[in-house]
């Protein structure tokens, strides 16, 4: 007999299997050696009020052994001999995920990647905080699984009419990841995690007879003479050897690739500014942000996990918002070339450092910034604001930094609490040297969320800059039915980087879009 039920529980009612077994077989009636098994079907922390409650859906297996797996599985046949092909550039989570799509429907992938492999990129992001510097080809934004590799691998999205979100959950468990990401309402993989999970989707992607190459940077598209993309150019960075490679492009470079930005503009393809958000990384001591969002002294306890928080409010016309919440995580250095500070977060699975964080941000429009008629004018903002963060750091990837209610009241801090941002950071006056369009909103911001919730205003807390990279700058315009550039066949602009996405798994969603109109496209 299976048999579906909704709960109400307290935290340790819900720690594991176990419990809930329990739990079940005492409200039920059930004799609890008849209760097999239990599969989590969906999980959330109602927090609300000071009792703090996990809700469940749970399916109760009563002397059944579940058949089958607790995700859905994807065959992927053997393309080795098919007769389409498509160059998927970039290999993060819009990349790899199009590039699977396109063998479910028998399209050869051959998927570019500018950076390095997952497990060679470690050693280039460790040595940011050893040699201050940034390799400009393999950091945390370049290089298999993209930004999403090394920054948290939050998969929670609210874009699900865009596509089948849970589609890229089960694929995920396919490839290691934990199921637990099918049912909880934030689910999370963890930085930890993630690269072996990325790792067993090349694989994948190999092992159906795909093509994956490393440290292969595009410059430029190949175009017939009806102006349709029939290839791309390569360099391979390793060798400086110059390679061609030929089908319909899928164009998943993420956000930061400012060359492409740069490329397609000078060459006449179409694009747009679009507006983004920009602003800080704000650290609390972990322990802190527990109390207050579990309204208890003790923090989270035994059962709970690390808290997550998010704020928005609206100052002088624009949405001032906590974004990227990483509970028990780290700030990183997410610069993707010289003379440049930028900061992002990320969680390990457990969640267990000493330190949350978020980017708290600024919402910007291209008319706010001045020469919106640029279609780069984003981009350039961008450089501007990362630039003068360096040199604000000692022109090292020492990141400046305040405590919050310092900035808030416009008073240098005297010193600095401790950090979990590996290079270091300096005291700096950010309320001064950080646009007033962006610090100004900043400082009411945290006044109504210190409003909201009594403690989080603190001098405990530190904004780390600067936070820039929330999405791409740029949008390169396509059709919204084919998926194409509205002006170039055979080019699929795909994912965040080409502004359709915000996060890991609506550019999944993305990029298997991108994939059926490609494949589509090839077999007209």
């Amino acid at each position: 007999m299976i048999r579906e039920y909704t709960l109400r529980v307290l935290p340790h009612q819900s720690a594991n299997e176990a419990t809930i077994k329990d739990y079940i077989a005492k409200e039920e009636g059930f004799n609890l050696s008849e209760i097999s098994h239990v599969r989590i079907l969906k999980r959330s922390i109602d927090a609300r009020q000071r009792t703090i409650y996990v809700n469940l859906k749970i399916r109760v297996y009563i002397n059944e052994v579940p058949e089958d797996d607790a995700y859905e599985h994807t065959v992927y046949p053997d393309v080795s001999t098919s007769p389409y092909s498509a160059v998927v550039v970039g290999a993060g989570p819009g990349g790899l995920f199009a590039a699977l799509r396109l063998i479910e429907l028998g399209v050869r992938p051959i998927v570019l990647e500018r950076g390095k492999n997952v497990h060679d990129r470690k050693k280039d992001l460790a040595s940011i905080t050893k040699t201050q510097c940034v390799d400009e080809e393999s950091n945390y934004c370049f290089g298999e699984g993209g930004a999403g590799a090394y920054s948290d691998g939050k998969l929670y999205t609210r874009s699900k009419k865009r596509g089948n979100t849970m589609k890229i959950l089960n694929v995920f468990c396919q490839h290691g990841a934990s199921t637990s990401i099918l049912a909880d309402a934030h689910p999370h993989i963890g930085t930890d995690k993630l690269p072996r999970v990325i790792e067993n989707m090349r694989n994948t992607i190999l092992s159906s007879g795909g093509q994956v190459l490393f440290q292969t940077k595009m410059t430029s598209l190949i175009m017939d003479n009806h102006q349709q993309v029939v290839g791309v150019k390569a360099i391979n960075l390793a060798t400086g050897e110059e390679q061609e490679f030929r089908g319909p492009v899928i164009l998943a470079t993420g956000h930061s690739a400012r060359d492409v930005y740069r490329y397609l503009y000078q060459s006449n393809v179409h694009v747009e500014a679009k507006g983004i958000a920009v602003g800080v990384r704000l650290e609390h001591p972990s322990h802190l942000i527990d109390q207050l969002q579990y309204h208890n002294r003790e923090g989270r306890g035994k059962y709970l996990p690390a808290a997550e928080y998010s704020y928005v409010t609206q100052v002088d016309g624009r949405g001032v918002y906590s974004f990227c919440m990483c509970p028990g995580g780290f700030v990183i250095p997410a610069a993707t070339g010289k003379e440049q500070i930028v900061v992002n977060g990320m969680s390990p699975a457990n969640r267990g450092t000493a330190w949350s964080n978020s980017g708290m941000v600024v919402e910007l429009h291209p008319d706010d910034i001045g020469d919106s008629s640029n279609p780069l004018c984003m981009m350039d903002y961008q450089e501007r604001l990362e630039k003068l963060c360096w040199q604000q750091g000692n022109m090292k990837q020492t990141a400046p930094a305040q405590r919050m209610a310092d900035f808030v009241n416009g008073k240098l801090s005297a010193n600095l609490p401790s950090s979990s941002y590996a290079p270091g950071l300096i005291s700096s006056p950010l309320h001064f040297w950080i646009p007033s369009e962006i610090s100004h909103r900043l400082q009411q911001g945290f006044r109504k969320f210190g409003q909201m919730s009594r403690g989080f205003l603190t001098n405990e807390a530190a904004l780390i800059a600067i936070e820039t990279r929330t999405s791409a700058p740029v949008r390169i315009v396509r059709d919204n039915e084919t998926l194409q550039h509205i002006e170039v066949a055979g080019l699929f602009p795909c994912g965040e980087g080409a502004g359709y996405a915000g996060g890991i798994v609506s550019a999944g969603v993305d990029g298997e879009r991108c994939a059926d109109m490609c494949a589509q496209y090839l077999k007209s």
